[in-house]
């Protein structure tokens, strides 16, 4: 297939290969600029680049840089040509793929919110950027419309990824401004029996055009996440790789958080040591803005307040994650910052653990996440049943569901609920990772045993489905009682002992 720069056809193909020796010689494309770790020029792709981060500037601990071969950290760009083949494979014949960057969502009329790349064109294109469209199809490959740099724009906001970069770093077939797509798309569409396009990330730049519009009249038009999540689902050695980094962070950031719960026990302040150790050991972003839900508070699911005091006695329930170059985690943790549970607290936890532990158990190939939900649930009834909380058999069912409505899991990777239109009867495949999280959820006006009411529990771990079973990402991070006890109690006696010789010294 032949690349084309702006309609024309280049006299050249820039290989994979050549572009992963990483050398400096190359011409600059889009603007000379300095890298930050040595003095050479380098092609600004308006990302991090192993040429903008040179493998012989990089501290041995660095997370953050991209390695030689690599297209974003972590994956090669062999990874991304190969992605894009077995998009290709999945498509009809004479089918067209569209799928259009994530937009910059604005906070105010000058002020944007971080903006974090869509999924599914991250994991097809490697471009971090928005303002891109990616179109694929079996005629040219991978053609990307790409925004235009002026220089007002790139006074305020810095240099940006322009056709020359789709071409040479992205690997694109064919590339065009982004001025030239409804001289040239209409073209590609009409030559097309179906269009698949993101539906998340839709935009009237192409959903406007005559031809889309003719297409979707005539029921010629589909969404494409039935193909990329497909794809998206089992993760390759490299994606587990980002997967286990991103699980790690998150465990660290969260014991730290624990452990610092007794001294500050504030909603607040707990989710602001979270965010800052996710941060500081290498996570771009959280992956959701983490649930801290201080006693009865933590029988709201979705608790996001996170304005309360936790007061002494009661339970916490942190629910977090954080982002590693586009591969999230997902972790839940319920701890005393007293540092010791209650007889009516332990109970029902050890209900939820027990739950926790007998499910990862159930994790292996072939099985799927219904079957164990069906299990939790039967398990969590008996249970609640046994202690008072559930009572008789008419509308057990009911009360059950308004204290747990949630499913015990979902698929885990570029998003949190990832891969969303796959259902979760279908078998489980090594490769493929999945939380597992059995909760009860009692709030303080429930008409149960009043020991119970206002307690809220979960305890979420991450699990690899593997060929011989499982792996547990996150089981580094403590959820037996005796073990939260034990590190809250002997932290917290460091803690006095070092403020006690802190108060001698100054007298």
């Amino acid at each position: 297939m032949n690349r084309v720069h702006s309609g024309k056809q280049r006299k050249c193909r820039f290989s994979v290969e050549n572009y992963c020796k990483g050398a400096h010689s190359h011409k600059v494309l889009q603007g000379v600029g300095r890298c930050g770790y040595c003095s050479k020029i380098f092609i600004d792709a308006g990302q991090p680049t192993p040429a903008s981060h040179p493998q012989e500037c990089r501290k041995a601990d660095d997370a953050h840089l991209v390695n030689e071969g690599e297209l974003t950290p972590g994956i090669t760009c062999e990874e991304y040509v190969s992605r894009r083949k077995r998009l290709l494979e999945l498509l009809p014949e004479n089918c067209l793929a569209i799928i259009a960057s994530a937009p910059v969502k604005m906070m105010t009329d000058v002020v944007p919110y971080t903006f974090r790349q869509d999924a599914d064109y991250l994991y097809i294109t490697g471009c971090q950027q928005p303002g891109g469209i990616a179109v694929l199809g079996h005629e040219f490959g991978l053609c990307m419309f790409m925004p235009e740099s002026h220089p007002h724009d790139v006074i305020w906001q810095g240099q940006i990824a322009g056709v020359d970069t789709a071409l040479d770093t992205f690997q694109a077939e064919k590339a065009y401004p982004m001025s030239k797509l409804k001289e040239i798309l209409p073209g590609m569409m009409g030559r097309s029996s179906k269009l698949l396009h993101n539906v998340k990330t839709a935009t009237p730049t192409y959903m406007d055009l005559e031809a889309f519009r003719n297409a979707a009249s005539s029921g010629q038009v589909q969404d494409l996440s039935v193909c990329t999540d497909e794809l998206r689902w089992v993760k390759s050695p490299a994606e587990l790789k980002l997967l286990r980094e991103s699980a790690s962070i998150a465990c660290q950031a969260l014991l730290q958080t624990m452990l610092h719960s007794k001294t500050y026990p504030y909603e607040s302040m707990l989710s602001a040591k979270v965010e800052y150790e996710c941060k500081m050991r290498g996570a771009q972003r959280m992956a959701f803005n983490p649930v801290v839900g201080g006693g009865p508070n933590a029988s709201v699911i979705h608790y996001s307040r996170n304005d309360q005091k936790v007061k002494d006695g009661d339970l916490v329930l942190m629910d977090i994650g954080c982002e590693f170059h586009g591969y999230l985690s997902d972790l839940t943790r319920t701890w005393p910052p007293c540092g010791f549970f209650s007889a009516a607290q332990w109970e029902l936890y050890d209900l939820i653990l027990e739950t926790n532990k007998e499910c990862v158990e159930l994790c292996r190939p072939g099985t799927s996440i219904q079957e164990i939900h069906h299990y939790s649930t039967e398990k969590l009834r008996h249970g609640l049943k046994e202690l008072g909380i559930l009572k008789g058999k008419r509308n057990i069912y009911q009360s059950y569901h308004q204290l747990n409505p949630t499913n015990i899991g979902h698929y885990l990777g570029m998003d949190v609920h990832d891969c969303h239109s796959l259902g979760t009867d279908r078998p489980l495949k090594p490769g493929v990772v999945i939380t597992i999280e059995p909760g009860v959820y009692i709030p303080s006006f429930f008409d149960g045993p009043e020991r119970f009411r206002g307690i809220g529990i979960r305890i979420e771990d991450e699990v690899l489905i593997t060929e011989t079973g499982y792996e547990v990402l996150t089981g580094s991070l403590p959820k037996e009682v005796k073990h939260i006890e034990a590190l809250l109690n002997n932290f917290c006696h460091g803690m006095n002992a070092e403020s006690q010789n802190r108060k001698m010294r100054a007298e």
